[in-house]
């Protein structure tokens, strides 16, 4: 990275953390923090010795927006602090059809920054390695990390990643155009339909705006089929829940709330009404929390259904072990992953951090966010790092897009979705 960039990120990075100090977002519905674990010792992050010989190591990420400059002045700082160790940063289209071209052929990443619902299908594919194998073990993963993120980062009795960051989906919503009387008192579908229904007669725009709904994006879209009490799209023996009457009646619930939303969502679109008052108020994650705060938003929270809890998390690659680059990867991963940095970046960005120290931090238990989506995510369904997860995402996004255009009625769209999931499946058998 180019020095010039390394002083305008630094300076961006500080004035963001003196913004989140101010903490000016209300929570109207109060939601309910998750208690912070008291952890053990946490054991020390060892570095990579200075005079170590000069090495590139390759991060491959899905970071983008303001989102990112938090991040990359976090290795920034340690290319400062190693300046034998130069971090290269990219963001592929596709990260999963790159793989298969980059991994053989000895070229890609060093180190993947993805979520854990794709630790299992990369695990099993030689994509990645299994950190257990380099010195990382249960305890020092128990003794850094919160219990949910340490539990996503495991599957087959193996340590695959660690953790950055915890995720799960809440409404954000404004508090100049939305009221506690606007939000339902219950947090079942049928109320929020009903509340969807009354604000947009009210008020002539949308409560609530997501990405999801038009479909094409499972993560964005499952608060509604959980919600309505599908227990998860597919399970870890690879049983899906698709074609249930569970399933039907989150689809019914997309065309009858269809009339009270926009008819075209996508992340920009919700950004930009958010920024403008057109709408409400946005279904979304941490990561618009920055964005909202630039745009000068107070807002609230409050629980949608039930959402997926993804871990954003880093994990070591094969190529990394070929190039023997495992030690300065390792250094870096531990890095990123640890108190301070993860601090840093949880003030400028509003994330809910992984590492236990960074999350009991009283700057960070003081943001509202924290409170916000901490009781989104106690509320929603842990996403599994098993590789039968990778199989949900193409047919619960065409499912849900079938029946928002109306191509096709619930009940098809998500037998067809099954079928769909069963084949999936069966080939990652």
């Amino acid at each position: 990275m180019k020095r010039s960039m390394f002083v305008l990120v630094s300076i961006l990075v500080a004035a963001s953390m003196l913004l989140a100090g101010c903490g000016t977002a209300a929570t109207t519905v109060a939601p309910t923090a998750v208690p912070p674990t008291q952890p053990p010792a946490v054991t020390a992050v060892p570095t990579v010795p200075p005079t170590a010989a000069p090495v590139t190591i390759t991060i491959w990420h899905q970071w983008s927006g303001d989102y990112l400059t938090a991040i990359t002045a976090v290795f920034q700082q340690y290319m400062t602090d190693h300046p034998n160790v130069t971090i290269d940063l990219s963001k592929p289209d596709d990260v999963t059809a790159s793989l298969k071209v980059a991994i053989p052929a000895g070229e890609g990443p060093d180190i993947l920054g993805w979520a854990n619902d794709q630790i299992g299908a990369n695990a099993l594919n030689g994509n990645i390695v299994a950190l257990s194998d380099y010195g990382i073990d249960a305890a020092y993963l128990s003794s850094t990390y919160e219990p949910a993120a340490v539990a996503g980062v495991q599957w087959n009795s193996k340590i695959w990643a660690l953790p950055e960051s915890q995720e799960s989906m809440s409404l954000v919503y404004n508090t100049a155009l939305v009221t506690a009387a606007d939000l339902p008192t219950t947090n079942t579908m049928d109320a929020w339909l009903a509340a969807i229904k009354a604000y947009y007669e009210k008020n002539n725009i949308p409560l609530i705006c997501n990405q999801g709904f038009p479909g094409g994006d499972a993560y964005q879209v499952a608060p509604i089929f959980f919600g309505e009490g599908v227990p998860a799209f597919v399970d870890e023996t690879g049983k899906g829940y698709l074609n249930t009457p569970e399933a039907i009646a989150a689809g019914q619930w997309l065309l009858d709330a269809k009339p009270y939303l926009l008819q075209e969502m996508s992340y920009d679109i919700c950004n930009t009404d958010m920024a403008e008052g057109k709408v409400g108020g946005w279904l979304v994650g941490p990561w618009a929390i920055a964005s909202l705060d630039k745009a000068g938003i107070q807002y609230g929270f409050a629980n949608f259904g039930k959402p997926f809890v993804g871990i954003k998390a880093l994990m070591l690659t094969q190529n990394a072990v070929d190039r023997g680059n495992t030690a300065v990867a390792l250094d870096i991963m531990k890095y990123f992953t640890s108190a301070a940095p993860q601090k840093a970046m949880t003030l400028a960005n509003k994330t809910i951090p992984a590492n236990t120290a960074a999350f009991m931090d009283p700057e960070v238990q003081a943001l509202s966010s924290i409170a916000g989506f901490g009781a989104a995510a106690a509320n929603g369904v842990p996403m599994s790092a098993s590789p039968y997860a990778n199989a949900q995402w193409g047919p619960v996004g065409d499912a849900s897009a079938a029946i928002w255009n109306g191509s096709q009625t619930p009940a098809d769209a998500l037998a067809a979705a099954e079928t769909a999931l069963e084949t999936a499946v069966a080939a990652l058998k």
